[in-house]
């Protein structure tokens, strides 16, 4: 073979992968998501609700969120507090509430005034979670609150923080609430943040109870070993891979948080900014 034949052949067999038709793949990655609507978690503006409930409300839908969780009314009647909903074009399908019996019941009959699906417990008192048995007595009552939300054509759901993750007895009080817990009657809104500093991994949780955590706190932690609360986008807290198994773990709503910022209103829009933008 002559010196330029070589070189053509060469060219040819080097430029044969290029020009091969590439094949499909059996297996199409899924199209990335972006979350439709971002909630907050009032607690948030907490100091602001108490001046001027109905200027924060606006700058909080003005913000961009489309959904919002109470932490108390600030003195509104449930009435009032829907018809502010309605003149910014927001909906609030979940609150905490306190299961003292006189507030347990205004929150049955106010949910479905201002448009409420979920009423959550947010904490356990500290001196009513010394021992297993605590828990599970507890895991009781929560039982019996989702019965009766059940009834009135609610969702009950209890909120963690990171005590529950610190063993008793050998157990860590959330397995035992989950375990205790009738999935009919009591779901799951698992707070991210505390979650990860207690030491635990979100997706092991979705794994092993999937379809049990319909809504989510969405706040960041600088990380170890301080932990310090942070815009969402600002830390170290990993939404996309989180995010991704939402439909593995159930989760429908999705409330930003930060439990002390240093400027409320640049917090919220910080993390809004940033989860309007996330792809997952």
């Amino acid at each position: 073979m002559e010196r330029r034949d070589f070189v053509r052949t060469l060219g040819a067999a080097a430029l044969g992968p290029v020009l091969q038709p590439r094949v499909p793949s059996p297996y199409p990655r899924a199209p990335l998501r972006k979350l439709d609507r971002v909630g907050l978690q009032l607690y948030t503006v907490r100091h602001q609700m108490e001046k001027d409930v109905d200027g924060t409300i606006a700058r909080v839908a003005a913000t961009g969120y489309r959904e919002v969780e109470f932490a108390g009314y600030f003195g509104k009647s449930a009435r009032d507090v829907r018809a502010l909903l309605d003149q910014h074009g927001l909906s609030s399908p979940s609150s905490h509430i306190s299961l003292a019996p006189d507030q347990w019941r205004a929150a049955l009959e106010a949910a479905p005034v201002v448009g409420h699906r979920y009423l959550v417990l947010a904490w356990i008192p500290a001196e009513e979670r010394h021992t297993v048995d605590d828990y599970k007595r507890w895991a009781e009552r929560l039982n019996r609150a989702g019965a009766e939300a059940k009834a009135a054509g609610l969702q009950f759901a209890y909120h963690n923080h990171d005590f529950e993750f610190v063993p008793v007895e050998g157990k860590l009080p959330y397995d035992v609430l989950l375990a205790e817990t009738d999935p009919k009657l009591v779901q799951l809104e698992m707070d991210l943040y505390w979650t990860v500093k207690g030491g635990q991994d979100p997706l092991a949780y979705f794994g092993r109870w999937p379809g049990r955590f319909p809504l989510v706190h969405v706040k960041d932690s600088a990380g170890p070993p301080d932990h310090t609360m942070a815009a969402v986008g600002a830390g170290k807290i990993d939404f996309k891979k989180i995010f991704a198994q939402s439909d593995q773990a159930g989760i429908r709503h999705y409330f930003v948080e930060h439990d002390n910022p240093a400027d409320p209103f640049a917090s919220i829009r910080a993390s809004y900014e940033y989860l309007k933008r996330l792809e997952f």
